[in-house]
């Protein structure tokens, strides 16, 4: 059979059509895999690209011995995808229901304790984005229990959290860990050395925002932060923790602190506070009480000041611990003011010695016209007041040490019995320090240093001390202040069988509005053991209601005393306190 003229020209054409249609495909197939591949692989990848950061995990916070203060713990973000989110379907008891965006927020929100509306508002504000936070920070139950409500369009990720597993111990000194971060305490301080280094990683997912597995890659390591070393004994500081609240609530206290100082290299081996802090649970606390009272709490010290002015005296060789004097029990100064002890006597007559021991404003106040202010205030400032410790805590104060030029009269008189200047409680354990180790004040130190995690060590603190005054006056003083342990009015309430104790008790009045009021503010200060001394004790309670003398600190300082001993396994003393006159 013969084909027609005009089927072979309908074949012809049909296939130069078929040819220029094929050449199309050709040439755009090589436009989009080769001449564009490169272009629509990368727009490709970022449409199913997903990047996200990897959490390095904070350093850890240990005690002097390795016990752990803080750490980091696994926390989780609830996330959703906003482009995803519509009505799925969920096997329930065999049957297949299906379950509205309504219902799967409120099952979210029951999960995670979460405002439904801020979950809506979370998943609505920009509805073409693929990544919004439902919450930040759950801990494991609170994930398996969104994990268990297989919503589709919702993820999670890991994320570090913070945890004290001591609750309020040292909470004072560790600060917390807030939603924008470190906020107080050494967390805060400290961050250059405890935080870590996050990293970034990149999957791909699927259409339905599923992950692809293997799809995995990490594009920067993250790394942890290093390990905080502090000088406080986790045992001791909770012993000395609990003691001072007990009495605290028993004395009605507003405030109170107590600090324990190795003497020999100025190691806090215990630094509480009464309010305090439980990190875990900080709105559990008021706003005062979030940071370290022994570190930003200024008052005036009244008697325990006395050791460093008869320190200073001696250094001067202006007196010895037997100098006779004859003491009022009141000074009468220009303009009707005047200078008394707390209890009313006649004349006196005190040795040095006996003035220190029975608190004699008046014998101090006549020992102190023996030097002049600027030499006074220049021992001040050798024993570190007037300016903060090498510490350097958050919002830690430098008290107040007026200049000489503001010394009227009462004031010349008044701040070497303790009024009319400020201390801190760990200046006044400072004092201490630099009398027991024979004059030589060292830095005070709360952290030991920074470890890393090939082992190396940075941030040492410096050890060069300061010779506040010389040893015999040190040592002298000492001696001096073990008479009012052995033969002081409330030695029965401060002595220790078996060892010796120097110690000095201060009641100061406290000023309000201008004026010296009502309240008190109640301290014992001392060394053990006196002969040897290895520790500085201070016990400060700030306005009791209810005892407002020295005496009513007196048996916590003594029980502190006695962990102490205990604690750090203090010989017993092998020859009894120098018995030094009192009087003449």
């Amino acid at each position: 059979m013969k084909i027609s003229r005009i089927s072979k020209r309908r074949l012809f054409v049909n296939i130069v059509v078929v040819l220029m249609i094929t050449g199309l495909f050709v040439v755009k197939l090589i436009d989009i895999q080769v001449v564009q591949a490169s272009d629509l692989n990368q727009l490709s990848l970022n449409k199913r690209a997903l990047e996200v950061t990897t959490y390095g995990h904070r350093g850890s916070i240990v005690d002097a011995n390795g016990l752990v203060l803080a750490s980091s713990v696994e926390r989780y973000n609830i996330t959703a995808s906003p482009r995803l989110v519509k009505p799925f379907t969920r096997t329930e008891a065999g049957q297949t229901v299906t379950i509205s965006v309504a219902d799967a927020l409120a099952e979210i929100s029951k999960a995670t304790g979460k405002d439904p509306s801020k979950l809506r508002q979370a998943v609505t504000a920009d509805p073409a984005s693929d990544f919004a936070y439902l919450s930040k920070g759950a801990d494991l139950r609170v994930l398996n229990a969104v994990r268990a409500l297989r919503i589709p369009w919702v993820w999670d990720e890991t994320q570090p959290g913070r945890t004290y597993p001591n609750g309020a111990l040292a909470g004072n000194l560790l600060g917390f860990i807030g939603t924008d971060g470190p906020q107080a305490g050494l967390e805060l301080t400290e961050s250059r050395c405890l935080d870590a280094t996050n990293g970034t990683s990149v999957y791909e997912r699927g259409s339905d925002g599923v992950r692809i597995p293997g799809s995995t890659v990490t594009t920067k390591e993250a790394s942890d932060g290093a390990t905080l070393k502090l000088t406080i004994d986790t045992g001791l500081q909770w012993y000395v923790q609990q003691v001072l609240a007990t009495r605290s609530r028993e004395l009605g206290a507003q405030w109170a602190t107590a600090v324990v100082v190795r003497v020999k290299d100025g190691h806090l081996m215990a630094v509480a506070d009464y309010p305090s802090v439980d990190p875990n649970n900080v709105d559990g606390s008021s706003v005062n009480s979030l940071g370290s009272l022994a570190f930003s709490t200024p008052y005036e010290p009244g008697s325990t000041m006395k050791a460093l002015t008869v320190a200073s005296l001696l250094d001067q060789g202006l007196i010895s611990p037997s100098t006779q004097l004859t003491v009022p029990g009141r000074i009468h100064l220009a303009d009707q003011n005047y200078i008394q002890d707390a209890w009313s006597h006649g004349d006196i007559r005190y040795t040095a010695t006996g003035i220190l021991v029975h608190s004699s404003n008046t014998g101090i106040s006549i020992m102190s016209n023996l030097m002049r202010p600027k030499e006074s205030r220049e021992y001040m400032l050798k024993f570190g007041l007037g300016k903060e410790t090498a510490v350097g805590f958050n919002g830690e104060s430098a008290g107040s040490v007026p200049q000489t030029r503001n010394w009227d009269q009462v004031t010349n008189y008044a701040i070497h019995f303790g009024q009319g200047l400020s201390l801190t409680s760990v200046q006044v354990a400072g004092i201490y320090q630099t009398l027991g180790n024979a004059g030589l004040r060292m830095p005070l130190t709360l952290v030991e240093g920074c470890q890393h995690a090939d082992g190396s060590i940075t941030d040492i603190p410096s050890a060069a001390g300061v010779q506040a005054v010389s040893k015999s006056a040190a040592n002298t003083t000492v001696q001096m202040l073990e008479n009012v342990v052995s033969n002081g009015p409330i030695s029965s309430l401060l002595q220790i069988p078996g060892y010796r104790i120097a110690a000095k008790t201060g009641t100061a009045e406290v000023s309000e509005n201008g004026r010296y009021g009502g309240q008190r503010i109640i301290s014992v200060a001392g060394i053990v053991p006196a002969e040897a001394p290895e520790y500085a004790v201070v016990v400060t309670f700030g306005k009791p209601d209810t005892m407002k003398t020295s005496a009513a600190a007196a048996p916590t300082f003594k029980k502190i005393v006695t962990q102490v001993i205990k604690t750090f396994r203090i010989t017993p003393s092998t020859r009894s306190a120098p018995n030094i006159p009192l009087v003449w």
